[in-house]
């Protein structure tokens, strides 16, 4: 996920304090095992000293008196173990765990970050976003089918809009849950107000708790970056951009609002299908009928949404205005 110069150094620091904190642990440590055993404090200076004396060997090319000294430490380090544990210390205990092992808190492993970074870079993302508080709101524990009716029935389906509601939850809820397994695009459709950017939060919410990378979008803002980028001559390297492609997770929320032209439709259908071709998630909202679809953009948009989305519509009345008349 790119990130701007400041958030950057931001969780760089974080990497630097937990170097420093480990290494005022193993010296506060190392100062306290050495009053309690003096011994030990001798054989660390002897084994400075032969490594240095090792070392000189080597270069040397001295061998005999490098196996000499080789076996030397291994005893010195053999004795250190043993008056440890005859004080009832872990031979680690100056070596105290890093908080990644694997990149050994410095958050690269050779020239790439280190899986640790991408999740510190998603959570940093995450609480510095708009949609933060919002997620804390709106989420699989907070929707309710309470606003949807048993008795409003789809004349088209003969589907109630609780049954509506019902489906589409557990399938979001399914598609959260088995993201890493299964691969799946899914279309919310209905109305205004009839709980789809709820449900797309839900989402968001979940694959983010997780660890994944999700951008969130209204088509508005979505058609205004392609716009702006779609005449750079260096488009492919900014990071705005690269992130619609490279996310795990892309959610366009209410797509049918936003301004469009040919322009914008032709990038909108790079972005579709290059998602598609590389089995990247998205999450669509729309109020939108699907037979709508291709008058509004193409044929070619059209049958991508239609053929490589699971469709879950919902439907009733404004959720919105429910609450506000219960208020």
């Amino acid at each position: 996920m790119a990130l701007t110069n400041v958030q950057y150094d931001e969780i760089m620091r974080t990497y630097d304090e937990n170097q420093i904190r480990r290494a005022h642990l193993i010296r506060t440590r190392k100062e306290a095992l050495y009053r309690q055993v003096p011994r030990i404090a001798e054989i660390d200076r002897e084994i400075a000293h032969s490594s240095v004396t090792q070392a000189k060997r080597m270069l040397d090319g001295d061998n005999d008196a490098l196996t000499a000294l080789s076996a030397h430490i291994a005893r010195l380090t053999d004795e250190k173990k043993k008056l440890l544990l005859s004080h009832g210390i872990n031979d680690d205990y100056l070596n105290p765990p890093y908080q990644c092992p694997d990149c050994k808190d410095t958050g690269y492993i050779g020239t790439k970050q280190c899986h640790c970074f991408k999740q510190k870079a998603i959570e940093l993302v995450y609480t510095q976003s708009d949609l933060s508080e919002m997620l804390e709101k709106e989420n699989f524990k907070t929707f309710s089918l309470e606003y949807y009716s048993d008795q409003d029935i789809d004349p088209q389906s003969g589907i109630s809009a609780l049954e509506y509601a019902k489906r589409a939850e557990s399938r979001c809820f399914q598609f959260a849950r088995t993201f890493d397994h299964h691969y799946e695009n899914l279309l919310l459709q209905g109305d205004t107000g009839t709980g789809k950017t709820f449900l797309t939060h839900c989402v968001a919410k979940e694959l983010l708790d997780t660890g994944h990378s999700v951008i969130y979008l209204t088509a508005h803002k979505l058609f205004d970056l392609l716009a702006k980028n779609a005449f750079r001559k260096d488009i492919q390297n900014l990071p705005e951009y690269q992130n619609i492609f490279s996310c795990d997770l892309l959610i366009i929320d209410d797509l049918g609002t936003e301004s469009a032209n040919s322009l914008t439709v032709s990038q909108f259908f790079v972005c579709l299908n290059e998602r598609i071709r590389n089995r990247k998630s998205m999450l669509i909202s729309t109020n939108l009928r699907l037979s709508d679809l291709a008058t509004i953009y193409s044929e070619r948009i059209s049958s991508r949404i239609v053929n490589g989305f699971t469709i879950l519509k919902l439907y009733g009345e404004d959720i919105r205005i429910k609450k506000k008349l219960t208020n």
